[in-house]
């Protein structure tokens, strides 16, 4: 019991400390108990750092931030009609056709899975394929069942779709707008006490700026590239599956692991064990290869400056806590995790 006393007299007997405690305290139990309602929010607040660099640029050309936001607010209205009235009509047109043509693929899959006992009885029997074939129709059954319950909840899923967009915009405009004031409010309910919170705050602000403008970026890049090269070799469902592959950066490591089953699995059945579907493949992953090894550490810099196993298990951590928001800033969250315990050991050595 001494140990654990003289440890926190150790630790929190400086008062910048344990008030950084109490604002991380304070900021988890927000996201734990009113994550969901502060989703659009939270959201608005991602858009409104990708646009900082705009308005950033702005201001080195002698604009006001007053002006500027306007301006910086006009193109992310243009690009968001474009995004919903140019790209969502043809993934639901792809998404609609993927859906009709599934029992053919389904049906496919099974005549040449049928066909893997004779060709290695010695590594599959007959009973083993059947038990493999029974546990995937019970996990296409219960996700039809899925897709009915959320077809079925698909009004709430509208009206919510339209909070969002009436919300968004307006919050993404005066965060970009009186970013300033924002801040200078908040920061005025706080402690005098906090050169600590000023240090870690700065650090991650930065990390998170530089990680969600790169996000964006990467994300586009790596989607017009896998378009590009899935609709020079004519695959099927080239938008939705492009579209698919660029968003799964946002989950390092584990989401193009995942994306590539359905890419392979398309192309597969589009042209079987072909030169087509041989070319795909190497494309597919000389696009993998160059946005892990080029593209990566291009836009990011130092900001993904954490060991594999640590993004892995942040992502595995945040994103079971917070859902999609976890997994999307698992980076961000492990950055201040590691920010603050490198701030944390210096403010004991002057406390001490």
């Amino acid at each position: 019991m001494r140990i654990i006393t003289d440890w926190f007299k150790r630790n929190f007997s400086d008062p910048q400390i344990v008030f950084l405690t109490l604002v991380l305290l304070f900021g988890f139990a927000i996201v734990l108990t009113m994550g969901d309602m502060l989703a659009p929010v939270l959201a608005s607040a991602v858009i409104a750092y990708l646009l900082e660099g705009l308005m950033v640029i702005l201001d080195r050309k002698g604009i006001s931030r007053s002006l500027a936001a306007p301006l910086v607010f006009i193109i992310f209205v243009v690009f968001l009609s474009l995004v919903l009235f140019g790209l969502l009509p043809m993934l639901s047109q792809q998404v609609y056709q993927f859906f009709q043509n599934l029992p053919i693929m389904i049906a496919e899959g099974q005549k040449a899975l049928m066909t893997l006992p004779e060709r290695y009885p010695e590594f599959l029997s007959p009973q083993q394929l059947q038990e493999i074939l029974d546990a995937v129709r019970r996990e296409i059954a219960s996700f039809g069942q899925s897709v009915v319950s959320v077809s079925v909840s698909s009004v709430v899923g509208v009206l919510t779709l339209i909070v969002y967009l009436v919300l968004m915009p307006m919050l993404v405009f005066f965060f970009i707008k009186d970013k300033e004031k924002i801040l200078h409010w908040f920061t005025n309910f706080l402690s005098g006490e906090r050169n600590l919170a000023n240090t870690v705050w700065f650090e991650v602000d930065k990390q998170i700026a530089n990680y969600v403008r790169g996000k964006f970026w990467e994300i586009m890049i790596v989607w017009a590239a896998s378009f590009i090269a899935f609709e020079f070799f004519d695959l099927q469902y080239a938008m939705l599956l492009s579209v698919i592959v660029g968003l799964s950066v946002v989950i390092p490591y584990v989401g193009a692991t995942v994306v590539t089953i359905p890419v392979l699995m398309v192309a597969w059945f589009q042209w079987g064990w072909g030169s087509d579907f041989l070319w795909v493949t190497i494309v597919y992953l000389i696009i993998q290869a160059l946005d892990g090894n080029v593209l990566v550490p291009l836009l990011f810099g130092e900001v993904v400056n954490l060991h594999p196993v640590a993004i892995i298990v942040a992502i595995l951590v945040f994103g079971g806590i917070w859902g999609f928001w976890g997994v999307f800033f698992a980076i961000p969250l492990a950055t201040l995790v590691n920010a603050i315990l490198r701030a944390w050991p210096k403010q004991i050595e002057k406390a001490i």
